[in-house]
């Protein structure tokens, strides 16, 4: 347990920023599991509706620093590829 005053707002201030933090993670990552799911269903169009939600999702976490800027575009550019090869299978 932290002794001193400035320890003590610290760990005040972590906690709030980690339960902020948590929010986002949470969001991305259930918008991501709605697409897998949408998609293992055969739902790609659903799925392609769900895409600027994710995106939002993403660019907001990585703005505030939540996650890295690579990391929101990597996990874009292969959620984009997945519905994209989805689509393209139920179109064949």
């Amino acid at each position: 347990m932290p002794i001193t005053k400035s320890a003590k707002k610290a760990l005040r201030q972590n906690i709030r920023r980690k339960a902020k933090n948590l929010v986002y993670k949470r969001k991305i990552k259930n918008l991501i599991k709605k697409v897998g799911e949408l998609v293992l269903e055969k739902k790609a169009e659903e799925a392609k509706n769900l895409l600027p939600r994710i995106y939002k999702a993403l660019d907001k976490a990585a703005k505030v620093n939540v996650i890295k800027k690579n990391t929101a575009t990597r996990r874009k550019s292969r959620i984009t590829k997945l519905i994209n090869k989805s689509l393209q299978q139920l179109k064949t």
